[in-house]
């Protein structure tokens, strides 16, 4: 097998993107189609604020070409982050309960009716070929002491059969004791492990460059940057991933997807190191480095950051 591998960044809409990385004075209404002529995927983060509008969704798959995948995160409530009311939907904000401090408590009928509503926003992307996963980016405090993995069984079932991605982020989940249990429980449901490269420092919220493929339709890697006082720290995502990935950094991440390849039918690999130019510049040289066409000439911004 020799897998398919997809590159693309956690975004298309940062705000270091359209500072440094998009032509000057590009109209919001472009950005998609001119990222698209760089790259074959993109994940999806606005939908982790917010369940996107399906008029929205309909424009962005206008706006990509044939074979052009969108990876969507799934909303904070869903990864067990922190959530207010306003984040929901309006028609489910009736009867949902909240903390004290006005946060949504996640319930299984709650759980549902959220996949279902971003499962109808995203349909279009279903209907037009071009829906990846779902990406489930966990919160650290998702941890095997306090937690089952199978509290993710509803989730994983209403998403069927499209693979959700499950991006674990603390690292006890991949101890040695746990590791075989947790990709076992993935591969069992046909869920797709999310592996990382982050900061090689063994700080809880810190996954280690452990790679699994746990379903044979779809591998999975994030890149987060080497940044750990960033990571750990950090008060912006430019802060938590600024990073600048070095050709022999980039050289190792494509050994790993490049094994990943060999078992599975896709590879999606996603830069998150989200600040400035940062993470388009290295998917960009990135598909260079594996042999794919980075699409149209680099911008000036890209060209002086070269010399």
């Amino acid at each position: 097998m020799s897998g398919r591998i997809l590159v693309g960044t956690s975004s298309w809409a940062d705000p270091g993107f359209v500072e440094e990385w998009y032509p000057p004075g590009m109209p919001a209404r472009e950005r998609l189609p001119w990222y698209a002529e760089r790259f074959e995927a993109v994940e999806l983060n606005s939908s982790f604020y917010a369940v996107p509008d399906p008029g929205t969704v309909e424009r962005w798959v206008r706006s990509t070409p044939d074979r052009f995948t969108f990876d969507v995160k799934l909303h904070r409530l869903l990864s067990r982050h922190a959530a207010d009311l306003k984040s929901l939907p309006p028609d489910l904000r009736d009867e949902v309960e909240t903390n004290q401090r006005g946060r949504v408590l996640l319930t299984p009928e709650l759980e549902r009716a959220m996949a279902e509503s971003i499962k109808d926003a995203v349909a279009s992307l279903e209907h037009a070929g071009k829906l990846g996963a779902y990406l489930l980016q966990l919160t650290p405090a998702f941890s095997p002491d306090r937690h089952s993995l199978a509290e993710l069984d509803g989730l994983i079932e209403v998403f069927a059969p499209r693979t959700v991605a499950v991006e674990l982020r603390h690292r006890g989940w991949v101890s040695e004791k746990r590791a075989e249990d947790t990709f076992s429980y993935l591969s069992e449901r046909g869920a797709a492990f999310v592996a990382v490269d982050a900061p090689r420092e063994a700080h809880v919220p810190i996954m280690p460059p452990v790679d699994a493929v746990t379903t044979d339709s779809l591998a999975y890697i994030r890149m987060h940057g080497r940044n750990a006082e960033g990571y750990m720290h950090g008060k912006t995502v430019a802060e938590r991933f600024g990073w600048e990935y070095t050709d022999e950094e980039l050289e190792e991440i494509a050994g790993r997807v490049r094994a990943m390849a060999e078992q599975a039918h896709e590879v999606h690999a996603m830069f998150n190191n989200n600040r400035g130019m940062d993470a388009p510049s290295a998917a960009s040289r990135f598909r260079e480095l594996i042999g794919q066409d980075p699409g149209p000439p680099p911008t000036a911004g890209e060209q002086l950051r070269a010399l």
